[in-house]
């Protein structure tokens, strides 16, 4: 991969917490200035919330009931169980829409006599309730739909359900539009008229409140449902969602589940792709995440179904190794667009000046792009839509934009040019008619001119706190971990640390040469960091006086010798005053 454009990140600090916050909170803990400052910076600013942020229960989790029309999905439950009536589980072909039909699927399967799962194929059916997938109920004589992680702005096709004599369950995460669908309930806590205390679930958590209210109403054991948190966990961590409230109880035991107990299909999955002993959210999203979202990107996300339901081994080892190839498959994908679009910038070197970026080329592949324009992210940090031919003269792709940018916002302003849309702030899908293209790129990059300042377009490290690099020990490393699960609305802290010096043997590593290791300098020790994609930066590091890193905290295994390690968001020489 050639060298990315952005050559300095800019470094900030966090908003300072309110100090007398922060003293009242080390008053009542006896806890060091540092930490309670990084608790009240992320809303912790009572011993109340510090019980419940480091000791989650299960026992707060909001009542299912609390959502609107829980009450209408359990009755029209009931109803399909008396009439003997046939179950359709249905949901989207990426992480959160798998992982929430393997838990309904499941949870549901001894539940009645008639039942199966559906999942859209990505390029003949699209995202979301798929006429297709009405059609295969009706032949297959199932007369209720249960939709998961998908159905809020589905409204033609819930009619055209309804017209075949068939209800839907809808259990979204979306934003409505103006209308709200006529299935006979709509669970999405987004709704306007939902006073569910808690807006942020994923689409798997949706089905898992669905499970937790049959469960209450039925006077199941709460181990009918929470088995499964696994599988809400596995969303959460995938479609970025805030790990704060209802979603850190998830991930919290849902992280248990998965190091402690593994069912057969995740623990073949852990075993073909990632070698370690405990895995955290962002094992998750690096490692399995991907791998699931492979079989929808590559072929049938019913593959990952199967490896998530699977009831042994063979079965279990089958669909991972299956998974496990269409990632690798995938990769090179990514990699051939990658250079593509690298090529499209280096014979035309005037789009570095742009403020946005549209690349098109006809044979990428339909199911990568979206994580082709995260790649364009990294080495140009631009608001960027990477298109391919869609067939019968049409253009798909997918958006992905930078911090303070809403990329949905800025579709919103071409919609003149573009057949469809949708998404969110950070992410959005699309298609248009090819011969728009051009008029779409120039509206684009005009809305981008008109949104975008300077600054926006420079990469930040935000950093929690500045720290003496002396204090970095286990003690630390204890308290850090505790904060632990980490993600949005609660990310991994990270520390600002100057006078740094390598002791002389740092040096490049990794197959591809683009990471470095350091062993920084201590009054009585050393200590080693890692900077993922720094390997241009070890020469200055070498020659400075002395360097300034932000960084986190981490603990490396290796061969079962446990060490505290610091992972470098970005590193620099020191400017001598």
């Amino acid at each position: 991969m050639s060298e990315s454009n952005i050559k300095q990140k800019i470094w900030k600090q966090k908003s300072a917490p309110d100090q007398a916050l922060v003293d009242v909170l080390r008053s009542e803990l006896n806890a060091p200035k540092l930490i309670a400052e990084m608790l009240v910076q992320r809303g912790i600013d009572s011993s109340d919330k510090v019980k419940k942020f480091f000791n989650p229960r299960i026992g707060d989790m909001h009542d299912p009931f609390l959502m609107r029309d829980m009450d209408k999905a359990i009755e029209r439950i009931h109803l399909a169980q008396e009439k003997n009536e046939g179950v359709l589980i249905f949901g989207d072909y990426d992480v959160d829409g798998t992982t929430s039909v393997a838990l309904a699927y499941s949870f549901f399967k001894d539940k009645f006599d008639t039942i199966d799962y559906y999942i859209p194929d990505r390029y003949k059916e699209g995202y979301g309730i798929s006429t297709d997938g009405i059609d295969y109920a009706k032949a297959n004589g199932l007369s209720l739909i249960i939709a998961l992680d998908c159905g809020i702005r589905s409204m033609d096709k819930i009619e055209y359900a309804t017209s075949l004599g068939i209800d839907f369950i809808i259990c979204d995460h979306h934003l409505p539009g103006k209308e709200i669908p006529a299935a006979a309930a709509v669970l999405d806590p987004k709704r306007g008229d939902c006073d569910y205390p808690f807006k942020e679930l994923a689409g798997c958590g949706i089905g898992l409140k669905l499970a937790q209210a049959y469960s209450q109403v039925n006077g199941l054991d709460e181990r009918e449902y929470l088995q499964y948190l696994d599988f809400a966990t596995l969303s959460v961590a995938s479609d970025i969602v805030p790990i704060v409230d209802e979603n850190r109880i998830i991930a919290h035991f849902g992280l248990k589940i998965i190091n402690q107990q593994p069912r057969i299909g995740l623990q073949k999955l852990i075993e073909v792709s990632v070698n370690k002993e405990e895995l955290s959210i962002s094992d998750l999203v690096f490692y399995l995440g991907p791998r699931i979202n492979a079989a929808g990107r590559m072929d049938d996300a019913k593959s990952a179904v199967r490896m998530l339901i699977a009831e042994n081994v063979d079965t279990a080892n089958k669909y991972a190794s299956e998974l496990q190839t269409q990632n690798e498959t995938r990769k090179l994908v990514d990699q051939k667009i990658t250079a593509d679009f690298q090529e499209i910038i280096a014979n035309n070197s005037d789009l570095l000046k742009h403020k946005t970026h549209v690349f098109y080329k006809e044979d990428w592949h339909k199911g990568v792009v979206g994580i082709a324009a995260s790649r364009a992210i990294e080495l140009y940090y631009r608001p960027t839509i990477i298109l391919t031919k869609s067939g019968d003269g049409m253009l798909a792709g997918s958006a992905r934009s930078v911090k303070g940018f809403d990329v949905h916002a800025a579709l919103e302003k071409c919609s003149q040019h573009l057949e469809q849309f949708g998404g969110h702030m950070y992410a959005a899908g699309m298609t248009m008619k090819i011969e728009n293209l051009d008029a779409f790129r120039e509206a684009f990059e005009k809305v981008g001119e008109e949104m975008l300042t300077p600054e926006m377009l420079i990469p930040k490290v935000y950093y929690d706190a500045e720290m003496d690099i002396a204090s970095v020990d286990d003690k630390m490393l204890s308290i850090v971990n505790k904060m632990a699960p980490f993600g949005p609305a609660n990310m991994t802290p990270v520390f600002f640390a100057s006078g740094l010096k390598d002791d002389g043997s740092g040096k490049i590593i990794g197959k591809t040469k683009e990471h470095i290791r350091l062993n920084i300098k201590r009054d009585n020790d050393s200590l080693a960091a890692v900077g993922f994609g720094m390997a241009d930066k070890l020469a200055d590091i070498k020659k400075a006086s002395s360097f300034e890193a932000c960084f986190q905290i981490n603990e490396n295994i290796f061969r079962g010798n446990r060490s505290i390690q610091l992972m470098l968001k970005d590193a620099r020489p020191t400017i001598d005053a």
